[in-house]
């Protein structure tokens, strides 16, 4: 291994380790009120060594999301796999996010944070460049799901994948915030389940998307 070679992993490495370290400060204290005096702590580096790799603390959580947006892809890549129709795809998808929210909150936290900050100002930031495109494969995923359900004749032929999956997407995103922050609410006062709204949710829009001629 070269010199230059060696050099670039114990980059790459160091930049995890720092993000390992993020991660537990941003988890247990929140964006908002984590430094980044916090993580260097954690990391156990200075600050100034911090900015060589990060800008921000936005930066770091960003990438965090990336980790989480990797995760995602690969509980989507193999619920997809489990089923030949596109419709069954299209709801399966829909379960495996709600399972992401459930065994990965943190990271769908910070999934709902990208999801609402406005970047296109910094697109030629490499970390949301990173982000973005990772958040772009999940999405294709399932508008792949849906061009295959209409292929197959299970949904409508007159649905739009790409809007449908961003519709889908949003709503989905939206009730399993909901579910998160007034469940027990939900479920005290309207008898309402986590679960059983969640599932109400997606057998909406397999309606929305069936083909029923």
């Amino acid at each position: 291994m070269g010199i230059q070679e060696r050099r670039e992993r114990e980059k790459i490495q160091r930049q995890q380790d720092i993000l390992d370290a993020a991660e537990k400060v941003f988890f247990s204290k929140g964006l908002s009120e984590a430094t980044m005096d916090d993580v260097a702590s954690e990391a156990e580096l200075s600050k100034g060594t911090l900015y060589l790799y990060f800008k921000s603390k936005e930066d770091m959580y960003l990438a965090i999301t990336s980790r989480g947006l990797i995760i995602l892809e690969g509980m989507f890549r193999q619920a997809v796999g489990k089923h030949e129709r596109g419709l069954d795809q299209v709801l399966i998808l829909g379960q495996a996010f709600y399972e992401f929210s459930l065994k990965y909150p943190d990271y769908f936290n910070a999934l709902t944070y990208y999801e609402l900050k406005d970047l296109a100002h910094e697109e030629n930031n490499e970390i949301v460049r990173e982000c973005s495109c990772n958040g772009q494969q999940v999405l294709a995923l399932l508008i792949q799901a849906i061009q295959k359900g209409i292929d197959d004749g299970s949904i409508r032929p007159d649905v739009d994948p790409g809007r449908m999956a961003l519709s889908m997407w949003g709503m989905s995103s939206g009730i399993i915030q909901l579910v998160m922050l007034k469940g027990k609410h939900l479920a005290e006062d309207h008898g309402f389940t986590m679960e059983g709204l969640v599932e109400e949710s997606y057998q909406v829009f397999l309606c929305a998307l069936e083909n029923k001629q």
